[in-house]
């Protein structure tokens, strides 16, 4: 019998009609996801051998690369890398945070980087009205420097529906927070020097103002390694704040995309990511997760992260980042000069030397 695309076939008897279409769709996935894990890997051995973030590698991997974007074959790869391996690797970074520690911090010290989160995702939604441009822009390049770099511009941005503008300002924000986090991670050090800092706020300096994790480290052990230590439970800190600032969007702003949206196209009020982020912190904090695992999805996540920036690499065109023009770069300098003035003149405030 001729099975044709007009002539549905019939379900098999013993209940496995959709096995062949499973298997079509999972097949038609590797193409793309090959590519973008190739990326990865090319980002890797250069960062290994050149020095620099992995991920701006692979940003600029995936951009020169924007014209495989049109292959039909590498679309579903694509989409899953850039949306699904997205999501996966922002709720793995949950096994990364442990209550224990950061209540090492003290309370002058995660409230002064409370203070420098709100105030920077502020700036953020006030330069949007500014410059008259969509709110997400200023929510999503406020939380990629708020909070934590590129993983927090990904995970802020599925608050949004998926639209190529959010998609494409997000790519933006992604590159240029990686080139601010690399310049911070060299200058910031040399102005805690020059203000004489002591070891331990300049590790509430570091970890509460720049912008990735890899660079809070590497910035903290031009210091010391004490000073490293410090840094990255600060910077820990903030990676936790990711939690319910993702959900107060996703409750506040989501809510308007989802009254509006068809009903198999709405926005989840809690979405599944967030939920399996929290479970991990929580096991975590706990002890239930074997330092073993915790490890293994720490570094899971970062690959999935640079997977799914590759992806979004791709699938954005040069000529539509153009469009943009010299704004989005406006708004992430400032972002981020706010941010480190925040800290600094609360470090001040609470007397620390």
């Amino acid at each position: 019998m001729n099975w044709s695309a007009e002539e549905p076939r019939a379900p098999d008897v013993d209940g496995r009609q959709g096995a062949p279409n499973r298997l079509q769709a999972a097949t038609a996935l590797i193409p793309g996801v090959s590519l973008c894990l190739t990326i990865a890997l090319a980002g890797a051995f250069l960062s290994a051998r050149y020095g620099g973030p992995q991920v701006l590698y692979a940003l600029l991997l995936g951009l020169a690369l924007s014209s495989l974007s049109s292959v039909g074959a590498l679309g579903p790869g694509l989409a899953l890398c850039s949306r699904v391996v997205l999501r996966i690797g922002v709720a793995l970074l949950g096994a990364r945070i442990s209550v224990a520690v950061l209540l090492d911090l003290g309370v002058s010290t995660a409230a002064i980087v409370a203070c420098a989160v709100a105030a920077t995702l502020f700036m953020g939604v006030l330069l949007s009205r500014l410059l008259r441009r969509p709110l997400h822009e200023g929510l999503i390049s406020g939380g990629a420097v708020g909070i934590c770099g590129v993983s927090a511009a990904l995970a802020v941005s599925t608050v949004f529906p998926a639209s190529k503008e959010v998609e494409r300002f997000t790519f933006v924000v992604a590159a240029g927070v990686t080139l601010l986090s690399t310049l911070a991670m060299v200058l910031y050090p040399l102005i805690a020097s020059m203000l004489s800092m002591s070891p331990v706020p300049t590790a509430v300096f570091l970890g509460g103002s720049i912008h990735d994790v890899a660079q809070v480290v590497a910035a903290g052990l031009l210091v010391s390694p004490e000073t490293a230590d410090g840094a990255i439970v600060v910077k820990l800190f903030r990676v936790a704040l990711l939690v319910p600032i993702v959900l107060i969007l996703g409750l506040f702003i989501g809510h308007a995309a989802r009254a509006g949206a068809p009903r198999r196209g709405r926005l989840p009020l809690l979405p599944g990511f967030l939920v399996v982020f929290c479970l991990l912190a929580t096991g975590s904090s706990t002890g239930l997760l074997p330092t073993d695992f915790v490890c293994v999805a720490s570094e899971t996540s970062r690959w999935m992260l640079v997977v799914a920036i590759a992806a979004i690499g791709i699938r954005t065109e040069p000529k539509e980042l153009l469009r943009l023009g010299w704004l989005p770069a406006l708004m992430l300098v400032v972002e981020t000069a706010l941010i480190a003035g925040v800290v600094l003149i609360g470090l001040r405030i609470a007397g620390a030397q």
